[in-house]
């Protein structure tokens, strides 16, 4: 029973153990009849006595489990346990009708076939943010305290404080007590099915105990390996002479047993579970509710029969959490399992509510993180990667050295900035660290042991890859290459984002197979997909398979298996009709997510005028920012990238979508809130709507005589900053650039009453429960194409709660706040009422 046993009789099953069962089984009138190599079960009827004593055996099984795995309190030795679950095995071997699926011999299920199933997280499953100093947390906690104006020597601020397990975040789902799912954390939005694995976990309990367990709840927390176990298990890899591989470290043993496709090799991991969380919580019409605070919660889920670490306490105010934190310190390498910090959560959960999130992050919660493990190590080369954006990151090539249970070669060195603060140079001794115990860094240099003749390093001005330049902008710390879709390096990545389910959704397209097509030549770009064709595809596997000295896949008559390669052209064939979000989106331009995508599509509606948009406009735009408009700007300005573009709508892409500008667009770059966009020292708002009221057009300021503007009242020192800017390339071109897009944008947009209506523009709309038309992303993303927000929590600010089946909480406060409610049905109408023509 116990972890780093248990899994050792899984491991150790053979012919005895087999013999074993029969004998337990002939000592309940079961006849076992040998044909051949195979022993079958002939059973008779169970007697209302079995059936009570499999009962028996289940509770009690069950309450064993939960006195070794949460209570931390094993009544009896783990042979007395086995005795007991052995005889149940032969019971439900004899009588299979008896067999119940919270069974604790059901724990290890079939093999999952072709991969795992993604699974989306009714309530996503976010990151926390990190703090390393005393000095972070201290501004945490200034900022709930600010946010929540609690008054600094008034209402103390309790947190609900916890160790940072180094395992793998997992979600169980019960319906009325029964475990039915488990999915992995994923990309938080997202992850995969492993339920039959997760079963394999005697930790994990497969029913709710007490009769007020939730009618659905969702447990978020982490699978890990305790050391112990690991250690124990690693000593019988070794000793197994190749059999079993031994395992890296904890974390990734943890990691890769939830990832098997066998469940019966998850089940001979020493895999161990503690809750931290919960999702999703309907107690039906009982009534019932979770407690008030985080704290509370944590102790009924215990009380429910899931494990909850004993190290969970409760702190006040930033001194406490510091307290706890160096108190767990101390512990660290005493505890049975391997933590990389603490975490600390405002325990009340009505200011959890008030705070809310920040991105993917919540307010009300950070990760202190230890101290990572450092080692020293030589450099022996610094390197440049291109990644998908084009980001120039330089990299150390190591002499080997173990960091973190791991063997490092490679260190990065983020950017130039960080190379020239650390001096590192080829030829140093540095120290790395695995940063947050994850992704290897240096973090410093033993000047002391620096050879002789060694020199400063310099970022490369041209791309190791496509030969492009690497500029930076003003402002940013990172370099690019510009080659952008046309260079190499940045290829397979940009064509794995071009495919994606959220861009293009070009389904079977995975990153190994573009790979294929990018070395042997038959992709260069984006636009190079749409001129695929079935016998390109079967070509590239065939090179594939002779590089890789594998044997072609066949089918029936020895032909080579084509059906993936018919799909692939088909999905292709599907992804040519889109939106202009999804294809901003699939550009990858750098700092251009999904929302920002949304936002370009929705104002300016062609990718015509997108692409010729300078920065300054496109900060006009809600939600867009200096930083992502330079971005975009910049993207547009390359002629390999327009070349691109211009390809795919060559090739047969269409904007299904598009449209005339939006009419808010006229009032959004009137030129005095271009010129203020432009962020020219001294031109303030107010400085901006004077100069603009002394000229007819942004391009006449290039004309204009600094008499001029002195007449208008304009002060001194703007003019002398406007004149500084206008006397460059660089600001003359933008001047002109601007006034040319704005003479662009008035000719489509037109009039008001001419131009294209958003029906839902300034509505905020909530999605809950099940849709069964259309997905929750299809429905979302309809709403946002009619000019609607979609946001994840109701407030007094919703216009709409669209409710779907099993609506929860959210349908609920929608119903307090008096929020109008949406069934499907109305929604597909007023869907249907607005589509476009």
């Amino acid at each position: 029973m116990g972890v780093g046993v248990g899994w050792a009789c899984v491991m150790q099953m053979d012919d005895a153990s087999e013999a074993g069962r029969a004998r337990e089984a002939q000592s309940r009138n079961i006849i076992l009849r040998d044909r051949g190599s195979k022993m079958t079960v002939t059973a008779k009827q169970a007697s209302p006595e079995t059936q009570a004593r499999a009962d028996a055996l289940r509770q009690e099984l069950a309450e064993h489990g939960h006195r070794y795995h949460v209570l931390d309190d094993p009544a009896i030795p783990d042979a007395d346990y086995d005795q007991l679950l052995r005889e149940l095995e032969a019971i439900e071997a004899a009588h299979p009708e008896l067999i119940a699926s919270d069974s604790p011999t059901q724990r290890v299920g079939a093999r999952a076939v072709g991969g795992f199933a993604e699974v989306r997280h009714a309530i996503p499953m976010l990151s926390l943010a990190n703090a390393f100093t005393d000095a972070e947390v201290g501004e945490f906690v200034r900022r709930i305290r600010e946010r929540l104006d609690l008054d600094a020597d008034g209402c103390a601020l309790e947190f609900s404080v916890e160790p940072k397990f180094d395992g793998l975040a997992i979600t169980l789902r019960y319906e009325g007590g029964l475990f039915v799912r488990g999915a992995t954390r994923g990309d938080g939005e997202s992850g995969e099915d492993v339920t039959p694995n997760l079963r394999t976990i005697k930790a994990v309990p497969l029913r709710l105990r007490g009769a007020d367990v939730p009618a659905v709840l969702e447990v978020r927390g982490e699978v890990y390996m305790p050391r112990a176990a690991f250690e124990a298990y690693n000593c019988a890899a070794r000793a197994s002479e190749g059999r079993i591989k031994p395992l890296v470290n904890p974390r990734n043993g943890a990691a890769g047993s939830l990832r098997q496709l066998d469940p019966g090799i998850t089940a001979q991991r020493p895999l161990a579970f503690y809750a931290y969380a919960v999702g999703v919580v309907e107690f039906g019409d009982s009534g019932a509710a979770l407690p008030p605070t985080h704290s509370q919660v944590l102790a009924q889920l215990r009380a429910w029969g899931v494990p909850v670490s004993a190290l969970v306490e409760t702190a006040t105010g930033t001194q406490g959490c510091l307290d706890y934190y160096r108190r767990i310190g101390a512990q660290r390498d005493a505890l049975p399992f391997d933590i990389d910090g603490v975490v600390y959560k405002v325990d009340a959960l009505p200011m959890q509510r008030e705070l809310g999130f920040v991105g993917r992050t919540p307010r009300w919660a950070i990760a202190h993180k230890f101290p990572a493990q450092e080692q020293t190590t030589v450099v022996e080369d610094i390197i440049v990667n291109i990644g998908r954006t084009g980001a120039a990151t330089p990299a150390a090539k190591l002499q080997p050295v173990f960091v973190g249970g791991v063997t490092v070669t490679n260190a990065t060195l983020h950017n130039a900035d960080q190379v020239a603060r650390l001096d590192v140079r080829v030829g140093d001794t540095v120290i790395v660290r695995r940063a947050g115990d994850v992704i290897p860094e240096v973090v410093g240099v033993v000047v002391d042991r620096r050879p002789e003749g060694t020199q400063p390093w310099r970022m490369p001005e041209r791309c190791p890859v496509c030969a492009s330049q690497i500029e930076r902008e003003e402002g940013e710390a990172v370099s690019r290459c510009i080659g952008g879709l046309g260079c190499a390096a940045q290829r397979v990545q940009a064509i794995f984002h071009f495919a994606s389910r959220r861009a293009m959704d070009i389904d079977g397209l995975g990153e190994r197979l573009i790979e294929g097509l990018s070395d042997f030549g038959f992709v260069a770009s984006v636009a190079d997909l749409y001129d695929l064709s079935l016998e390109k595809l079967i070509e590239m596997k065939r090179l594939s398979d002779e590089r890789d000295g594998t044997t072609p896949e066949t089918v029936k008559g020895g032909k080579i298996a084509t059906k993936w390669a018919e799909n692939l052209i088909e999905a292709i064939d599907r992804s040519r009709s889109t939106t202009l979000a999804r294809f901003l989106y699939a550009l990858g331009i750098p700092n251009v997510g999904e929302n920002t995508s949304k936002m370009l599509a929705t104002w300016f509606g062609e990718i015509a005028l997108v692409r010729q948009m300078p920065w300054p406009i496109l900060k006009a735009v809600p939600d867009i920012g200096g930083e992502s408009a330079r971005a975009i700007d910049h993207f547009f300005a390359q002629p390999r990238n327009l070349q691109v573009i211009d390809d795919l709508l060559a090739r047969g892409v269409v904007i299904a979508d598009a449209h005339p500008p939006i009419g808010k667009l006229r009032a959004a770059i009137a030129p005095a809130r271009v010129l203020a966009n432009m962020e020219l020292p001294r031109v303030t708002d107010k400085r901006a709507e004077q100069l603009a009221a002394a000229v007819e057009s942004l391009d006449a300021v290039l004309r204009t005589h600094p008499d001029h503007w002195r007449d208008a009242g304009v002060p001194a020192e703007t003019i002398d900053s406007l004149q500084d800017f206008v006397s460059t390339v660089e600001g003359r071109g933008l001047f002109a650039r601007s006034d040319a897009a704005l003479q662009l944008i008035r000719s489509r947009v037109g009039h008001d009453e001419d131009t294209v209506a958003t029906p839902l523009d300034g509505k905020i709309f909530v999605l809950t429960g099940t849709l069964t038309t259309l997905t929750r992303d299809a429905a979302k993303e309809r709403l946002e194409a009619l000019g609607a927000k979609v946001a994840g929590s109701v407030s007094k600010k919703t216009s709409a709660v669209i409710a779907g089946d099993a609506a929860g909480s959210k349908l609920d406060k929608a119903r307090d706040l008096g929020v109008e409610i949406w069934d499907e049905a109305r929604l597909l109408e007023f869907l249907a009422l607005h589509a476009p023509s």
